[in-house]
């Protein structure tokens, strides 16, 4: 039984040693469920880990190597997150009890090989990140075989080179596989088919062999590839071979990416052949020609399913030797939404702008385009269904120019041509009869004019000069007007279908009944500051006000000024020597009574003591403070230039307001400093509840220190003086 005790006992103390070094290796591991113990310089994963622990995070440490029992007991653990350590080793077992595991980061460390046992009993296991390490291939089988919850995994680094077939065998499906291959040179045909779907695959390649492979193996499961930081150069293969099983693959994004022209013309001619493929996008891309293609090749390759395309940021050297894409006509008859933006586009040949018989959507913002081109680039029969086109941030100067281009759009719906230094606004111009939006913010216009089409339902001249807004619009159904030098608000009267109005950061200092007659507002989306601004103002004055006045109220009442001002006074006092040197001692003893008392302490006592042989040297408010002086002051110097500090307690002291000041600082000054410099005499018997219960060191030293009382007998009272001069010289 013994010996089971002692069991039992050491047990507990390991448990409780492990729990103190756990917080002192990582204060944040207490009481919550969250282990914050990133950025610690820690060397090891600190001991002492329980079940109560969901979230561990030990990222941007200097741990090496994760042993066995390391995370043996935080058996409950959901994302445990281990980044930009230096881990080289990980013991095969270290993860075993981490069944409920859902998140586990190990990027960034120096692990040489990835082991499959470390991750067989990660049945939870969601997110995996590996990337940044420094292993070259994933190992001869597949490390992932147990995950069967997996959904993203993020791998490689600027030394992994090597795929095989098997690396991923028992994973089925992925929301999403990141793969930094940018040294990958060996993929052995088939390694990616082993997973069903991917929604999304993002990988860095500069292996353009390698890059063909891939997409063979992955046009049957991923639904997004992009690819990054590849140089597309001359191609021979094909990257679509005879195959009955149906394309998943719909969008594929080249981002950071280069081509030539002799590329581009093969990956056009490819790309038709996979027909799922409805969307390309080039992000941050270089093309290092001038787009001589093989234009002939290309249209006798068929036509191209592709309905989507964006061009972000595309740099071409030579821009202004580029070609004008003649013979491209027949591969852009489908495509429904083109987006090129901040590429510097100065023009569209009319010829080819006229073959983009399906095209809904057109971006053009922030580009080169000046009104002299955009008559050439929107010419008669040119973009022919168009609906929406965003011509924002070029570099059109005139809105009556702009505007008669666009009316050759006769589908035209939607319009932005914001952020461009239009300046002025003409009385009257040709719009598309369609035309329900129209953006005009930020075009330096300082004013509306019949030039606005009455057509509109959605107007939106925000940033601009705008004095007032006047024009009648009986359709207009949202109108944004913000940061302008609004001073009314527009009429009611001529907006009468107008449903939501932005009018925020003008100069609006009043509204008017007239203003609103007609229209029955829905729903104004104001702050109370925007609406009622005075009143606002005038009721935080008044409660601001209210609330001085209640505390000066409760500062009179509770003398708050007086305990302030000590309280400074005690802290100024306490900077200073706790106890003045021997010359600097003037008083035999500072004396704190009640006015109520002044006839025995002026008559008795001090006659008693100031005669005595020796004579005693007493300090009283009423002889010795300095006049003019603050009455702080001149207790602080009292008390600190006497040896003693003689209270005389009565009921009289207890009730006197001015007697609860002097006892408040003698009790700061004090019995702060734990010294036996004060004698309590005892004018009459006083019970020690009596004291206010703030001064809790005095009412304990009235339960426990020896006290002088003075007697009522004269025989007693030679005792009593004997005794009081004797606390006085000691």
């Amino acid at each position: 039984y013994t010996w089971q005790v002692w069991a039992i006992y050491m047990v507990l103390a390991a448990n409780l040693s492990e729990e103190q070094a756990l917080k002192q290796a990582c204060p944040s591991c207490g009481a919550t469920e969250v282990c914050n113990c990133s950025s610690m310089g820690l060397d090891f994963i600190p001991p002492g880990l329980t079940g109560k622990i969901t979230v561990l995070n030990l990222a941007h440490n200097r741990i090496k190597h994760i042993q066995s029992q390391d995370l043996q007991q935080a058996v409950n653990l959901r994302a445990l997150l281990l980044q930009s350590n230096k881990i080289s080793s990980i013991d095969e077992d270290s993860f075993c009890s981490l069944g409920k595991l859902e998140l586990l980061d190990l990027s960034n460390n120096s692990l040489a090989y990835l082991y499959p046992a470390w991750f067989g009993h990660l049945f939870a296991l969601q997110h995996l990140h590996l990337q940044g390490n420094f292993y070259r291939d994933l190992g001869e089988s597949s490390p992932f075989s147990s995950l069967r919850n997996l959904s993203s995994l993020h791998l490689g680094n600027p030394w992994f080179s090597t795929i095989r077939q098997g690396n991923f065998e028992g994973i089925a499906l992925l929301d999403k596989l990141w793969i930094d291959g940018g040294n990958l040179s060996q993929y052995e045909p088939g390694s990616l088919k082993l997973i069903k779907k991917i929604n999304h695959v993002i990988i860095n390649l500069r292996n353009t062999n390698v890059f063909s492979a891939i997409v063979m193996d992955l046009l049957y499961s991923v639904i997004w590839l992009e690819v990054r930081d590849i140089r597309l150069e001359m191609e021979k293969k094909i990257l679509v071979q005879n195959s009955t099983l149906p394309f998943r693959i719909q969008k594929l994004t080249f981002k950071d990416a280069s081509f030539t022209d002799q590329y581009m013309s093969r990956i056009l001619v490819s790309l038709k052949d996979i027909t799922s493929l409805v969307e390309l996008e080039a992000i941050d891309c270089v093309l290092d020609g001038k787009g001589e293609w093989d234009i002939k090749e290309i249209a006798n390759s068929g036509q191209s399913f592709v309905e989507t395309v964006s061009i972000i940021n595309i740099v071409i050297q030579n821009f202004h030797l580029f070609f004008d894409l003649e013979g491209m006509e027949s591969q852009i008859s489908q495509l429904k939404r083109l987006t090129v933006t901040s590429s510097r586009v100065f023009m569209v040949a009319c010829k080819l702008a006229k073959h983009f018989s399906s095209l809904l959507y057109l971006d053009f913002s922030d580009n080169l385009l000046v009104n002299n081109r955009l008559k050439e680039t929107i010419c008669e029969g040119a973009w022919p269904s168009l609906q929406t086109l965003n011509l924002s941030e070029n570099s059109l100067k005139s809105l009556k120019n702009t505007a008669n281009s666009v009316t050759r759009l006769p589908k035209l719906i939607n319009l932005d041509i914001s952020q461009n230094n239009f300046g002025e606004i003409p009385d009257v111009c040709e719009w598309p009869e369609n035309l329900k939006y129209l953006n005009l913010s930020s075009t330096q216009i300082p004013k509306v004019t019949t030039c606005i089409p009455t057509t509109l339902e959605v107007l939106d001249v925000s940033a601009n000069n705008l004095k007032e807004f006047g024009l009648q619009l009986p359709f207009l159904k949202e109108l944004y007007l913000m940061k302008n030098q609004l001073k009314t608000l527009p009429g009611a009267v001529p907006i009468p279908n107008l449903v939501a109005m932005s009018i925020r950061r003008n100069k609006l200092n009043s509204l008017s009944k007239e203003e609103f007659e007609g229209a029955q507002v829905g729903a104004v989306h104001l702050s109370l500051m925007e609406c009622h601004g005075s009143l606002v103002v005038s009721l935080i004055c008044a409660l601001v006000f209210l609330v001085i006045l209640v505390l000066v109220a409760v500062g009179y009442k509770y003398h708050a000024v007086w305990y302030v001002r000590m309280t400074w006074a005690w802290l100024q006092a306490k900077r200073k020597p706790k106890r003045a040197p021997p010359k600097d001692i003037c008083y035999d003893a500072f004396v704190s009574y009640s006015e109520n008392d002044s006839d025995w302490v002026e008559n008795i006592m001090v006659r008693e003591l100031e005669q005595a042989c020796p004579p005693f040297r007493l300090c009283l408010h009423k002889r010795d403070f300095v006049p003019g002086k603050w009455i702080v002051d001149n207790i602080i110097d009292s008390i600190e230039k006497s040896h003693k500090t003689l209270f005389v307690l009565s009921e009289h002291f207890v009730q006197s307001e001015w007697c609860k000041y002097e006892l408040e600082f003698s009790h700061f000054r004090l019995f702060d400093e734990n010294n036996d410099a004060a004698i309590l005499v005892l004018l009459e018997p006083i019970q020690s509840k009596a004291i206010p219960k703030r001064f809790c060191k005095l009412r304990k030293i009235m339960n426990t220190k020896t006290y002088l009382e003075w007697p009522r007998g004269e025989e007693q009272q030679e005792m009593f003086w004997e005794n009081l001069k004797g606390a006085l010289k000691s």
